[in-house]
């Protein structure tokens, strides 16, 4: 699945992102609207990862979910 197909379906995707990363809360997901940078941007912030971290991060939890391919 591209992230194209998860932007458009982000109501049913920031679920799953939520239990992943619990720290981002219900306002930041509605806000990130399926935006890839976006999320990036509010892993850094919230984990304090670095850009390249925040990425993996996103890339292992697409692998992780095959729902979501």
């Amino acid at each position: 699945m591209n992230w194209d197909q998860i932007r458009g379906n982000w109501k049913q995707f920031s679920g799953a992102a939520k239990v992943r990363w619990a720290k981002l809360t219900d306002d930041d997901l509605k806000a990130l609207e399926g935006r890839r940078d976006q999320l990036v941007g509010k892993l850094q912030e919230r984990y304090g990862y670095v850009k390249e971290a925040a990425e993996r991060e996103i890339d292992d939890w697409l692998a992780s979910n095959p729902d979501h391919h």
